[in-house]
Formats: structure tokens, sequence, C-alpha cells
């Protein structure tokens, strides 16, 4: 894997390019001397886990022919207060699915995910992050 990434002006905005072009502004916040235009790098590692997770666990429901008509995914996370650096203490996941779909699939894929696929959560966990997690249905 190979990422570029490109200071933007002159405060902490940058730009980070994929091998693939896809692009992702990040930023500081006005506090810290940046200008609040993009995410902030620790905000983009909770993207990675949902995304990760996300991916993950969609491709099993597919694979087990459940009908997810509708999906999206909720995050709560703390860090380490008083730290520097300050890692991810905890991070709840929040699982919404509309569909047809086996409540016990669901939960299952969201578990094979969490548990043993998501590198990202794995890289977490290795950070001593708790991991919590929920599966809402139709809800």
């Amino acid at each position: 894997m190979k990422i570029a990434l490109q200071r933007v002006d002159d405060g902490f905005n940058m730009e980070a390019v994929d091998e693939g072009g896809h692009k992702v502004l990040m930023d500081s916040s006005v506090e810290n001397g940046g200008k609040n235009n993009g995410v902030r790098p620790m905000q983009m590692m909770i993207m990675g886990l949902g995304g990760c997770s996300a991916i993950d666990v969609l491709m099993i429901l597919k694979k087990q022919r459940q009908e997810v008509t509708d999906f999206r995914i909720e995050i709560d996370a703390e860090r380490e207060k008083g730290k520097e650096p300050a890692l991810w203490e905890t991070a709840h996941i929040i699982f919404h699915f509309t569909g047809n779909i086996d409540p016990d699939k669901a939960a299952r894929a969201v578990e094979l995910s969490m548990n043993k696929y998501c590198s990202v959560a794995e890289t977490l966990r290795q950070s001593n992050t708790k991991l919590t997690w929920e599966v809402k249905l139709n809800a």
C-alpha cells in the first residue's frame, strides 16, 4: 500500500491520496491551530473500524442470502484522558439493519466481523481498546 500526503494550506490541512486516487482531507481543530477543514486522523481510525466491519458484515449476509435493504453504523468512541498519546479507550458500535434478515444471522455476522475478520477491530484491540457492539433490526 502506498499513500501520498500533501499539505494543502499554511496550517495542518492535509490531503491523503491512495494508489487508486481516492482522496481524504484531514485537519486539526481550530483550538489546536487547524482550520477544521477535514477529519481528524484519530476520527479516521474509528471511521475505518466502521467501514471495515460494514464490508465484512454485508459480505457475510449476502452469502447467506439475507435481504438487507438499508444498513448503517453508529460508533461512540472515547479516548484516554490526560495522556499523550491518547489512545482509544472504548468504542461501542451499533449496527442498524433493515430488511428481511434473520436476527441470529445478523448477530453472528457482526460477531464474526468484530472477533475474526475486521483487521481494524483487531488493531484497536491490540492497543487495549474495549470494543462492544449491538445489533438493531428494523428499528
